[in-house]
């Protein structure tokens, strides 16, 4: 498959993860701020059917990132610190996995303030990948 298509599959799937990404920390302030039970068993199952769509995204940016990087022979300094804020995501993502199942137990001892900021994470490290992609400091 020709390297620009693969490239931008590769950018289509990582920002269809990070709509994920976004939005599931928000299912998060909610759910921490709900009190009623109809409204927190709807929050919890958008939240795990939104978990269920957006992991196979993720792996499929990240299978297209591999491709890229290892079928075409991406490099540069600027590839290293971008694996490290991947890395980062994924760790991101099952924390999402773990406040999700805490939230399915009723066992959430969070603030929806703590969500808020929680929920920033994803948006900062978009802005460094995006930069480390564009500019290619090093």
């Amino acid at each position: 498959m020709d390297y620009l298509i693969i490239k931008a599959l590769h950018l289509f799937f990582v920002i269809a993860w990070f709509a994920g990404l976004f939005y599931l920390p928000r299912i998060f302030v909610n759910l921490a701020m709900a009190g009623d039970m109809v409204e927190l068993a709807r929050l919890k199952l958008m939240a795990g059917k939104l978990y269920r769509f957006m992991t196979p995204l993720g792996l499929i940016a990240l299978a297209l990132g591999l491709v890229l990087w290892l079928g075409y022979g991406v490099s540069g300094g600027w590839l290293h610190a971008k694996l490290t804020l991947v890395a980062g995501l994924i760790v991101y993502h099952l924390m999402c996995r773990h406040f999700l199942q805490v939230f399915i137990a009723d066992a959430n001892t969070r603030s929806h303030t703590w969500f808020r900021v929680f929920n920033e994470i994803p948006v900062l490290i978009l802005l460094a990948v995006v930069l480390l992609v564009i500019v290619k400091p090093f």
